[in-house]
């Protein structure tokens, strides 16, 4: 199986997305009622963290590049 790279700010993304969607198929259905601007704070807020964890992961994955390969020996 090939290895792939993992990124958690993707998937965070499309899990906050998910509940929406969710919260919204629920309501739609009758099981309960969401207001309409709950959508508007859990979708930014979502989004928000999810670049926060991908920009971490994206310096950590870089530091870890850089230690691997090693210094420039120029």
């Amino acid at each position: 199986m090939l290895r792939h790279e993992v990124h958690p700010g993707k998937l965070l993304a499309g899990s906050v997305l998910i509940v929406t969607g969710v919260l919204y198929a629920g309501d739609a259905g009758g099981a309960w009622e969401t207001p309409w601007f709950v959508a508007i704070p859990l979708v930014t807020g979502g989004l928000c963290l999810a670049g926060a964890v991908a920009f971490l992961t994206g310096r950590a994955r870089r530091r870890r590049q850089a230690r691997r390969t090693g210094p420039d020996p120029a």
